[in-house]
């Protein structure tokens, strides 16, 4: 399932593409589905009021049961606008074509020291560390604290996989304590020397006449730590993958680099960055033929709508040219991500770039390493060689 998880999707949809799981929950595969539920205001992402997915995590008092209770992610209606709301502006698309030459900039200091040769890990040293700088810069912590802060989060993304082991737990709710310290001293510092990110944002925006409490602003700066930048190291990773597993659409975007827009939107809809999310029916539903009684679980596969052969002809394939790409894989409806624009931007620098500088990129082994998520999908390694123009 990690290493390829496609054909179980296809066997799913093909059988049930609404399908009762022996653990309790719903799992929807097809894209017809999937797309209107994301939609659907009778579904709750307030998973957290749920005591045996809190029990889950820790129990009802652990550190990340708190932290979720007050993630924007995980509340609806009026609460979840009122803290989206604020920080909307800086993830606009006026704000994010602001930023364009200051990504630029931080992309060209990662690949001068990148360079060329054999065995390069091109997670390690361009997928991840672009995003993380850039999402510190925006969050307003210090790029040089990025591989702890990337440490922290990369424990704490745990929360939102539907089976968690006792390590994991533990492991996440140390590290939701340590970057909670951290974020708590940094926001004490804006109290007195306000600037230009998120944490200044957040510390002194009101609402309704209202300033958001400390505990509130903490854990939505963790919430957007993570999602600033967990779907662009995958988005590029599981791109460039893709790319290097089909030479034939990698000569294609060579030859025609205009195309790199529409190939994002064919890597994220090929090999989403994010599988799944889940959600709570608040009444009863009626989906592909079945009913779903209020109180349950549902679990969207993003991953398995996107390949959908009724949404899309050859859905297996990898195609750059493919027109009316509507992937599902930054979610939709109020919870649609918020950095989706910002990822794209991103990958679209990173590409161009790649494809710019290097005449060769070639996979060093068909070993490929996944990182042990169930709903990020992503690389922990991919290793190459790479060639530069002469």
């Amino acid at each position: 399932m990690r290493s390829d998880p496609y054909p179980f999707y296809a066997r799913l949809r093909e059988t049930e593409p609404v399908h009762l799981t022996p653990y309790g929950f719903w799992a929807v595969s097809g894209y017809e589905e999937t797309a209107a539920l994301l939609r659907d205001n009778r579904l709750t992402s307030e998973f957290h009021r749920d005591p045996k997915w809190a029990e889950h995590r820790g129990g009802w008092e652990s550190p990340v049961v708190n932290d979720t209770r007050m993630w924007m992610l995980m509340l609806d209606g009026a609460a979840h606008r009122r803290i989206r709301g604020i920080v909307n502006p800086v993830f606009s698309a006026r704000s994010i074509q602001q930023m364009v030459p200051k990504i630029e900039e931080i992309l060209e200091r990662i690949l001068a020291d990148l360079g060329s040769g054999e065995g390069i890990d091109l997670i390690d040293s361009l997928a991840l560390p672009l995003p993380v700088t850039v999402i510190c810069g925006l969050v307003g912590l210090p790029v040089e604290d990025r591989d702890q802060c990337r440490q922290w989060t990369e424990a704490i993304g745990h929360v939102v996989d539907p089976v968690l082991s006792e390590e994991t737990q533990q492991r996440m709710n140390t590290a939701l304590v340590e970057f909670r310290a951290y974020i708590t001293e940094h926001l004490a510092e804006r109290r007195g020397d306000p600037r230009d990110d998120i944490l200044s944002r957040l510390a002194f925006a009101e609402v309704d006449g209202e300033r958001l409490s400390d505990d509130e602003i903490v854990a939505n700066v963790l919430l957007l730590f993570n999602a600033g930048h967990e779907t662009t190291v995958n988005l590029i990773g599981n791109g460039m993958l893709a790319l290097l597993r089909n030479p034939d659409q990698l000569q294609i975007l060579r030859d025609h680099p205009q195309l790199i827009d529409n190939g994002i939107e064919e890597f994220v809809r090929y090999d989403a960055p994010v599988q799944l999310v889940a959600r709570i029916a608040t009444a009863d539903l009626e989906v592909g033929g079945r009913t779903i009684p209020a109180g349950s679980k549902l679990m969207l596969l993003l991953g398995a709508a996107n390949r959908d052969p009724r949404r899309y002809a050859h859905a297996d394939r990898l195609d750059v040219r493919r027109e009316d790409i509507k992937p599902l894989s930054f979610g939709g409806g109020p919870h649609f991500c918020i950095g989706t624009m910002l990822g794209k931007v991103e990958g679209r620098l990173v590409f161009r770039e790649l494809l710019d500088r290097y005449s060769r990129i070639s996979l060093t082994t068909e070993d490929v390493v996944w990182r042990p998520h169930v709903n990020f999908r992503g690389l922990s390694e991919l290793r190459v060689d790479l060639v530069h123009r002469s």
